[in-house]
């Protein structure tokens, strides 16, 4: 029998906290979204289209680096105070890559690393 690989992940739309849940030390490995607030600012002053459309690629871009990650892990709990969580879950829905990949959405407030580390802890220690 495998061991069950789990991850929690803490995000918004413009980082991803990516904490394993096992024996020893917690490491938390960040991505973030190519799309940064001054981009938003500078692409609006262009064209209110064009930022859209820039801000669409590169978080699709972001999802699938997110995505990259969990392919590796049997249970994932995605938690953090934006709408981003809901959005990268229907990224990987429409992945059949992820069908056996069993993935929980929790809305949290936005957290540091050690209260982040506490609620992957507490979250897989109840599943």
């Amino acid at each position: 029998m495998t061991t069950e690989k789990k991850l929690g992940i803490w995000m918004d739309h413009s980082s991803a906290h990516l904490t394993e849940f096992k024996n020893g030390p917690i490491e938390t490995k960040i991505i973030t979204s190519a799309f940064t607030h001054d981009q938003k600012e500078q692409s609006l002053g262009k064209s209110e289209n064009l930022m859209h459309n820039k801000e669409q690629h590169q978080q699709a871009a972001y999802y699938k680096k997110i995505g990259e990650d969990i392919r590796h892990y049997n249970k994932v709990i995605v938690f953090g105070p934006t709408d981003a969580k809901s959005e990268l879950l229907n990224v990987l829905r429409a992945d059949h890559n992820f069908e056996k990949i069993k993935i929980e959405l929790q809305p949290t407030e936005k957290m540091n690393e050690t209260q982040q580390h506490i609620f992957v802890k507490e979250y897989f220690s109840k599943h």
